[in-house]
Order: C-alpha cells, then sequence, then structure tokens
C-alpha cells in the first residue's frame, strides 16, 4: 500500500433534478411552427390571460425571470408569426412558452469536478482559501454542461461548501462577437483550403473583425463567384462553423456563481460540454486568466475546446489550433515554462503527452511522457486535471483504465525546469473505486480534473463512477515523499534519477 494520509469528507455533491433551465422546443418543419401559433393567434385575450396565468403558476417559481426567457424563446419563431395586428404582451409570452420546455440539467450525474482558487479572497481570514469548482452535469440525452459551486477550504483543514442555488441560470451569447483575423487563418490553412477559397472572404477583413463583418465578406465570396469555384461553398460553411464555434457569453451580475449554467451553444457541442479542466494561470507580468480546456461533442465526433475568462462571469469559447488538437483530456500547466506554454495531452486513447507552444491557441508536435506500465492503468493512461506546482516538482494526478474498465487515480512527479522529466511515479493506485461506491452511471470509475495545493494538503476532488462528487484531502508531504522513494517508471523502464 501507499501508506498515504488520505482524508475523504462528508460532502457529496449529488445530482438534483430540480435543477432546471428552460430551453426551446422548435418543429425543423416550418408549417407545424405556423399551425401552432395559429392556435395561439385564435385565443381571445381572456383566453391568453388564463392559460398565461396557469403557465405562470406552474413554472414561474423555478426560474429566475421566467417571462424574459419566454421572450428569447419568442423571437427565435417570430418570423413565423402571420399576422400584421398588435400582439399583446401576454400573447406573446404565451407563444414563447408554446415553444419552450424544461430541461434538468443534472438529472442523470454530477461529477468530474476540477477546482481553482477564487478570483475575490476578499473578506477571507488568514490562512483559509475561498475556491471554485466546477462540475460537468449531466441531463436527458446524456447532454452535459459546466456548472459551479464555491467553498472554502479553512485553516484547520475543514472544507465547506456553500449551498447551491435552487435556481439555473444560462448566459446570454453576446451577438457580435470578435475574432482574430490569424486565428482564423491558422484552422483554415490547417483544414486544407484552397488559398484562393480562403483570401476571398479573409482578405478584406482587418486583424480583428466582428461576426457582421465576418458575413457580409462571406456573402460578397458567395455573390462574386461567378465562375463556380471549385470548393469555394464548403470553404464558406466551414468558415461560418468555424465562428460559430467561438463565442462569447456572459451572465447578469445579479447571478451567483452557484447558478451559473454553461449549457451547449455551438454544433460542434451540440451533445455535451465534457470534463472542463479548469487551471488558474498566471503570466510573467502577474496577470491571472483563467483557462479551461474540455471535450466538444456533437454525437458523432469529438473536439478540444478552450475557454478564457477572468470573472467566471464573462467567457470566450475557442477553437484549438495544430496537429496536435485531438482526442481529449488536454491541461494546461498554470505558468510558462522556459518562456512557452505547456500542455498534456492523450494524443491515441493510451500515452501520455507533453507539448510546448507560444501561444496558448496553437499546438502541434508533442512528445509522449508515460506508457502505461502497471496492470492497473494497462488499458490507457491520461491526466485528472493541470499539473500543480510544488517545491519538488509539477504534480500531476493521473488517471488508469485497467482490467474490467476500472478507473483509478495515480500521481506523477514532472521536473520544475525540464517537465519533460519524469522524477517520480507512483507505482499503486492513489485512489482506487471502493466497495461502497463502485455502482453508479458508469461503475467502477474515480475520476477527477483538477485539484489545487493549500495548507501541506492537496485538495483532490474527484467523482464516484460518474455519478456523483466528493472531496478527498491528501498529505502533501506523504505524497511526494512515496514519489520520490524510488525510481520511476518511464515507457516500460526504470530511471535512475
Amino acid at each position: 500500500m501507499n501508506n498515504i494520509r488520505i482524508t475523504r469528507h462528508h460532502e457529496i455533491l449529488r445530482s438534483n433534478n430540480s435543477r432546471v433551465i428552460i430551453r426551446p422546443f422548435v418543429p425543423a418543419d416550418p408549417q407545424r411552427v405556423v399551425t401552432i401559433i395559429g392556435r395561439a393567434l385564435a385565443l381571445s385575450e381572456i383566453e391568453v390571460d388564463a392559460e398565461l396565468a396557469a403557465v405562470r403558476a406552474r413554472f414561474q417559481t423555478r426560474h429566475r425571470d421566467f417571462d424574459a426567457q419566454l421572450r428569447t424563446v419568442y423571437t427565435k419563431v417570430e418570423p413565423h408569426v402571420f399576422t400584421h395586428r398588435q400582439i399583446s404582451s401576454n400573447r406573446l409570452l404565451l407563444i414563447g412558452s408554446l415553444f419552450a420546455g424544461e430541461y434538468s440539467i443534472e438529472a442523470a450525474a454530477l461529477f468530474n469536478p476540477s477546482i481553482v482558487p477564487h478570483p475575490d479572497q476578499s473578506g477571507v481570514p488568514e490562512g483559509s482559501l475561498r475556491f471554485i469548482m466546477s462540475l460537468r452535469a449531466t441531463g436527458e440525452g446524456h447532454i452535459s454542461s459546466i456548472e459551479f459551486r464555491t467553498g472554502t477550504i479553512h485553516q484547520d483543514g475543514r472544507i465547506g461548501l456553500d449551498p447551491a442555488s435552487p435556481f439555473a441560470t444560462v448566459p446570454e451569447e453576446k451577438s457580435d462577437p470578435s475574432y482574430k483575423k490569424r486565428r482564423f487563418l491558422i484552422k483554415l490553412h490547417e483544414m486544407n483550403f484552397a488559398e484562393e477559397n480562403i483570401s476571398a472572404v479573409m482578405a478584406p477583413l482587418p486583424e480583428s473583425f466582428t461576426r457582421g463583418e465576418l458575413n457580409h465578406s462571406v456573402e460578397l465570396a458567395r455573390l462574386e463567384n461567378l465562375t463556380g469555384r471549385k470548393g469555394l461553398h464548403r470553404t464558406l460553411d466551414f468558415i461560418q462553423w468555424l465562428a460559430d464555434s467561438n463565442y462569447e457569453i456572459s451572465f447578469g451580475t445579479d447571478t451567483g456563481l452557484g447558478e451559473r449554467t454553461i449549457f451547449p451553444v455551438s454544433g460542434n457541442e451540440s451533445h455535451g460540454i465534457e470534463d472542463a479542466r479548469f487551471v488558474r494561470f498566471t503570466e510573467p507580468d502577474g496577470s491571472v486568466m483563467y483557462y479551461a480546456t474540455y471535450t466538444a461533442y456533437n454525437g458523432k465526433s469529438t473536439l478540444p475546446q478552450l475557454i478564457e475568462t477572468e470573472d467566471f462571469r464573462q467567457f470566450r469559447v475557442l477553437t484549438l489550433n495544430g496537429c496536435a488538437i485531438r482526442n481529449k483530456g488536454m491541461a494546461l500547466f498554470p505558468r510558462r515554462i522556459g518562456g512557452k506554454y505547456v500542455m498534456l495531452s492523450r494524443q491515441d486513447d493510451e500515452n501520455l503527452l507533453i507539448m510546448c507552444s507560444p501561444s496558448p491557441h496553437y499546438w502541434s508536435t508533442p512528445k509522449v511522457l508515460l506508457r502505461p506500465t502497471h496492470v492497473w492503468e494497462a488499458v490507457k493512461l491520461g491526466n485528472c486535471g493541470s499539473p500543480v506546482e510544488t517545491e519538488a516538482g509539477w504534480l500531476v494526478i493521473t488517471h488508469g483504465v485497467g482490467p474490467m474498465r476500472r478507473y483509478c487515480i495515480g500521481a506523477i512527479l514532472l521536473d520544475l525546469e525540464d517537465p519533460t522529466r519524469v522524477i517520480g511515479r507512483l507505482r499503486e493506485p492513489l485512489l482506487e473505486p471502493g466497495d461502497s461506491d463502485r455502482d453508479g452511471y458508469v461503475p467502477n470509475v474515480v475520476y477527477s480534473c483538477g485539484s489545487l495545493v493549500h495548507g501541506g494538503q492537496l485538495i483532490l476532488p474527484f467523482a464516484t463512477n460518474d455519478h456523483s462528487s466528493v472531496i478527498a484531502t491528501v498529505s502533501l508531504d506523504d505524497l511526494l515523499r512515496k514519489l520520490l522513494e524510488s525510481p520511476p517508471f518511464v515507457n516500460g523502464s526504470q530511471v535512475n534519477r
């Protein structure tokens, strides 16, 4: 056994199927939309008032600003409203309700947490730390979103979680976001589109452009394609997809972190935003940005994406570029090393890799860092979030998949100046599924997306069986001593330091 002191705290984050958001449900057939609207238009004003009152009585207390959300849904079908007479506010809201429905965001599971220091530490007693935890919430149809919780690690080691809000609120999407031309060009060249087709859209645009400017340039290129240039329409469709995949969202100042929910926005994440790995990243000048890598899933394929935020209220979502953007489990180091950004990844669904880049948005030339060695990780090996800096080295919490697809949590230690060099590796799991909590949405799994160090303890939130989440604290001294007491196994061979 590892003989590492581990304390599992009593707090359990369980899914709550009463936390719901409002989603539009608009039929694909325009005639059906018109027919439904027609039924609402045929009602008398008295009937409209009575029906809306019943809708409010059933649903209003479950949502923040219920009427505003119904108005938002109404705007999606407004072009199909076939009357020129003035529509009353109540009739408008009733029509919105006919194309809306509740979605329980965490009905199935609340799992795969990551944890970072809260950007606001005001009023926190000395020796304590306020934190933000992100969680993957999964509902009907296995659609995943990102939720947040807050809490405090107290000086005496106690961990307190703030109560979750009864409301779940989705953000507003910025209608005319801005883009960087260079990032678009990198992605378009990476996809091997013809230069003349790329230039037809991108050449007229400034170095920083808005969605409106992009749409105008796309339409001009479409109209000017008099000769039917080969591949142009495919290029234009991809450019629009790329723009949809890069978006900006924000929450109102009146929403608490515990109710903010990032639900899928773009088509490439229509079936889920999975396993966000948040990290507090500090630049050499001391400025801080919170990044998160996550896996976008459209029901058929996955795509790594990047989130940027400074305050957890406004978020920018971006596609990543480069030949190394594939598979799952990318995790960014919390600072530059040797002037470069460093990322862990899993390119081949088996090994743990590492790569460096001058930009957090472009990644290539990955190098194998570790291969599975022990039986408990023999199927595949990956990370459990961003590395944590310690005096002894970069502490990387890992996950390994072994017999019967049993997921265990392990740990490795990397050299501080040269993180491609492994200087310690646990031979046995740090955490593994126990008999008392092995059953769940996906049996025999313990998994984490991020941890932090505070007060001599590794604070490690982790999910059990892709169902619920708990928090463990691990003695940092014990863990580092165990990692350093024997040579690590790297790529199947024992290494002498």
